[in-house]
């Protein structure tokens, strides 16, 4: 008889909840759990096809090891004593910088790829930390971590209250959103537009986002931080900034208001092709609003000025007094995430600790440009990467110049990939390690809850049990850590979470601040519940997070604890006394209640305050003015979004290939005209990178001087097993990039608004 069971999907960002049908050990259906305490039964494509997904057969089901120039299948014993007899010696001679480590975004979507990597990290001891963060978000984090010195304070549109919304470079009916985790985003616009509220969309491409929207502005791509420099000069100059409640928490309106003074509507219109008085008109109705909220994704991180906007769409939340309150944009409050502290000074955000070995890249949040790892490959000298351990990432794909990154991991001394699929990157691999499918593994938000719009937690167990001859993927990921650090063999993969646990808790004791100083390590060790070391650490984080049982601290201390947090921003009362026994009673979720104000306990910066205009940020205010003098190009190329994928994850699975989801290039009638090409016809795009060809798709749906062709194709190599998506393979829209096209702030590839040629093919 068939079965049902909970899952959180860990396809997008949206985080939806799935009802699967299940006969055996075979998901046959998927549905939207219409009691999940935050989706509410929404369920788009991606969630729909995860049966399809799950039992892909050209998912790896044994460990691979290279072997005489061949990867063969063997014993996950065999797999991890190939590691460890690599990777220390590897060290042992040259050095801990000699690995790198690139993770890649399906690590976001795992419980394994947030608890793992970071002891990783400190086990190798390598600074050599190579993201998918560079590849998108990463100038969020860094406008982020400058203004309220935390890269992880990120504030979200409150979509379900707020009274206008201005998306910039963000099309969340096809990403389901991003750095914004809502189930059913297309849902909450049309509810923004039903309650009489107002969405405005800029954006160069006629997107389904756009189609919803009140207004559609199609700026020059690339233009982003300009047009938002305007809009907070009109503010200001127009005295329509009204920070409110947040003036006492801010510093630097003054020199902010003589930063942007060269910025007026009409020095920027010509840059953004955009009237003046539009822009003007805009800046007006935003401080219009009784509420507001701006929000901006991928098409204004992933250029030229991409920390630059990123830092005046929260300038402009904190100028229109919209930052940190109902119907504006807040910071959400994740059960396991830090308890809040009393407000005051911190420890701040600095960015260029250290530098890259080659081309001198500065750190940013403890990461290195990926556009930047051939060379640190390939470049001979004291500190190179001599071995590479990737997990859930092709950045052969995902980075610029991939040709030039496939040559450099096929000259690697070791490299082990944690993935899957044999794809374009882990094809290079001496050892790959396969995860299980998605429905024998357990299911925890650790990052996309601390984007949420609303407060919320959920846990679900593995759907199916696991297979005899496959290893849980946390087991896979704590093992690595065991075979790298030279205690493979000695140790249990569960001394790995023992060890994290015990560290945990002896810091959290020994923090005068904490309800729990003074305690017992081990003894709160033994409070903890779970039926494993995973989930004896999400017990853990839960307990001490913002709504934890405090392992039953006495009722003073609780109220102390409460008291502190309260005035941080916390939620006490019916939200507190939380555990992961508590959470496994409501296998739906435990709903925390709508985002609120958490000024000024969130603040680390050294002044305790916003600050408005930090210096990085003010070093860089030369170059943006630089660009109102530029002469724009002729033809620019952005990419684009499907709603039946992720990057380059899903394009195996036959379900959500066809269809939108093509690899086009998308034209302007005009621009068809004046270079000679003709829908259906075939192209050659040229840029800093070199060439490619695509097939040409005419339409209006992107404006002119503007074409289109979307991320994460070009499954043509040989030696990867990816049936469907070879068949059809497209082209990888990121080799036209030689990388050296970087925002300087956060060194995130430019990969959105760069100039190309067109010529037709015959």
């Amino acid at each position: 008889m068939p079965r049902t069971a909970p899952r959180i999907c860990p396809l997008c960002e949206a985080t939806c909840g799935l009802t699967l049908t299940i006969e055996g050990t075979t998901v046959t259906g998927a549905r939207g759990d219409r009691d999940d305490v935050f989706s509410r039964g929404f369920i788009c494509p991606k969630g729909a096809a995860f049966g399809a997904l799950d039992a892909d057969p050209d998912r790896l089901r044994t460990p691979l090891v290279r072997r005489d120039g061949r990867l063969r299948e063997v014993t996950w014993e065999e797999a991890y004593d190939a590691i460890a007899a690599a990777v220390p010696a590897l060290v042992r001679e040259h050095g801990a910088q000699s690995v790198g480590i690139v993770l890649g975004n399906p690590n976001a979507h795992t419980m394994a790829g947030a608890l793992y990597p970071p002891l990783l990290v400190n086990t190798l001891g390598t600074r050599n930390l190579f993201t998918a963060s560079t590849l998108d978000q990463m100038p969020k984090h860094v406008s982020s971590g400058l203004l309220f010195g935390d890269p992880f304070a990120i504030p979200v549109p409150d979509l379900d209250h707020t009274d206008f919304l201005l998306l910039i470079g963000a099309n969340p009916v096809e990403s389901n959103g991003s750095l914004c985790t809502a189930p059913d985003f297309p849902g909450k616009l049309k509810a923004l537009r039903a309650r009489g509220g107002t969405l405005v969309v800029v954006d160069p491409r006629r997107t389904r986002t756009a189609a919803l929207a009140d207004t559609h502005l199609a700026p020059r791509p690339g233009s982003d931080a300009l047009l938002l420099a305007a809009l907070a000069h009109t503010l200001l100059t127009e005295k329509l900034a009204d920070p409110g409640a947040l003036t006492e928490h801010a510093e630097g309106l003054r020199e902010l208001t003589d930063a942007l003074g060269s910025f007026t509507p009409e020095a920027v219109a010509p840059a953004c092709d955009l009237p003046a008085d539009r822009i003007r008109a805009l800046a007006r109705e935003l401080a219009a609003a009784p509420t507001a909220a701006v929000y901006g994704r991928i098409g204004s991180t992933t250029v030229e000025h991409g920390t630059l906007a990123s830092w005046l769409v929260d300038v402009l939340n904190i100028l229109t007094g919209n930052l940190d309150r109902p119907g504006g944009a807040l910071f959400p409050l994740p059960a396991a995430g830090p308890r809040p502290r009393p407000a005051g000074p911190g420890r701040g955000f600095a960015l260029g600790r250290w530098h890259s070995r080659v081309s001198g890249h500065p750190e940013a949040k403890s990461e290195l440009p990926t556009a930047a790892l051939a060379e640190e490959i390939e470049t001979p000298g004291e500190g190179r990467i001599r071995a590479l351990i990737v997990i859930g990432a092709n950045p052969v794909l995902s980075a610029p110049d991939g040709r030039r990154l496939d040559a450099a991991l096929a000259g690697l001394d070791f490299m082990v990939s944690v993935d899957p699929y044999l794809n374009e990157t882990s094809r290079h691999a001496h050892v790959v390690l396969p995860p299980p499918p998605p429905s024998q593994t357990a299911h925890h938000d650790f990052a996309f809850n601390g984007f949420a719009v609303r407060n919320q937690v959920r846990y679900t167990r593995p759907a199916v049990p696991l297979e005899a001859d496959r290893l849980d993927e946390c087991e896979i990921h704590a093992r690595l850590v065991l075979a790298v650090s030279g205690r493979h063999g000695s140790l249990q993969p569960s001394a790995v979470d023992d060890m994290a646990i015990q560290a945990a808790l002896a810091k959290e004791t020994a923090d005068r601040r904490s309800p729990l100083h003074g305690a017992d390590p081990a003894a709160l060790a033994g409070l903890l519940t779970g039926e494993s070391g995973p989930e004896r650490r999400l017990d853990l984080m839960l307990r001490l997070g913002p709504y934890g049982d405090l392992f039953g601290a006495d009722d003073r201390t609780r109220t102390r604890a409460a008291a502190a947090g309260d005035a941080a921003g916390a939620v006490p009362g019916e939200a507190a006394g939380l555990s992961l026994e508590r959470l496994l009673a409501h296998p739906h979720g435990i709903d925390l209640g709508p985002l609120r104000p958490r000024l000024p306990g969130l603040l680390r910066t050294r002044s305790g305050r916003i600050e408005l205009l930090p210096e990085p940020i003010a070093a860089e205010l030369p170059g943006l003015r630089a660009a109102l003098a530029a002469r724009p190009a002729a033809l620019v190329l952005v990419g684009r979004r499907h709603l039946r994928s992720n990057n380059s994850w899903l394009h195996n699975v036959p379900a959500l290939t066809g269809g939108s989801n093509r690899c086009t290039l998308q034209v302007h009638p005009a621009d068809a005209d004046r270079l000679g090409l003709a829908d259906g016809g075939r192209a050659r795009i040229t840029a800093d990178g070199g060439s490619l060809e695509a097939p040409v798709e005419v339409t209006d749906a992107v404006r002119t001087g503007v074409v289109s062709l979307p991320h994460g194709w070009g499954h043509d190599r040989d030696g990867t097993r990816l049936t469907v998506a070879g068949a059809d393979p497209g082209v990888n829209v990121n080799q036209l990039l030689d990388g050296t096209r970087l925002d300087p702030l956060s060194g995130t590839a430019v990969l959105n608004g760069f100039p190309v040629t067109l010529t037709p093919l015959p």
